[in-house]
């Protein structure tokens, strides 16, 4: 039977795992508590890294309806969960595990998907959100003014056009 202690830990890895965006589980073998304590610092505001035990997370997981592969809870595991940009955090841990080899990037999981330590890589070289969402906005602010150049050049086309004609017929109107 499971204590009250292996229960609530239980719980509150199930209610993590339920409430991010994304989880990032990793290898910390190695690294000191001052490693762990910058590496905590580089996620951002946005994540918690905690040391877990991996059969309860396996629980958790399994409880909060996440289905991961074996192999990413073997040896010591710490998991980084995320509730807001995933890619920032990714970011933090790609750019600390390549000043730390110690970290190992075991995989993961980005909205209820499982991910491997290669898509989660991808993930942290994409732009962030608010660069992806800065260049949209320019990109559909530059159609904006193409569009509204061709509709003023529409009716002021239109004018010369109609000026160029009554000018032509006032030429051949004066020369009879």
């Amino acid at each position: 039977m499971a204590t009250p202690e292996k229960a609530a830990a239980v719980a509150e890895l199930t209610d993590k795992f339920r409430s991010s965006n994304a989880a990032v589980l990793t290898e910390y073998r190695g690294l000191t508590v001052a490693q762990l304590k910058t590496l905590r610092r580089s996620l951002g505001e946005n994540a918690q890294y905690a040391v877990v035990k991996n059969t309860l997370t396996k629980i958790a997981a399994n409880e909060a309806g996440i289905t991961l592969d074996d192999q990413l809870f073997a040896g010591p595991t710490a998991v980084a969960f995320v509730t807001g940009d995933p890619v920032e955090s990714a970011k933090g841990l790609r750019d600390f595990a390549k000043d730390n080899p110690n970290l190992v990037i075991k995989g993961g999981v980005l909205d209820g998907k499982a991910m491997s330590a290669d898509e989660i890589k991808k993930l942290a070289d994409l732009e962030s959100r608010e660069v992806l969402l800065s260049k949209l906005a320019g990109a559909m602010k530059g159609k904006q003014s193409q569009a509204a150049s061709v509709f003023q050049a529409l009716p002021s086309k239109l004018v010369r056009t109609v000026d160029a004609l009554r000018a032509k017929q006032d030429e051949q109107g004066g020369a009879e």
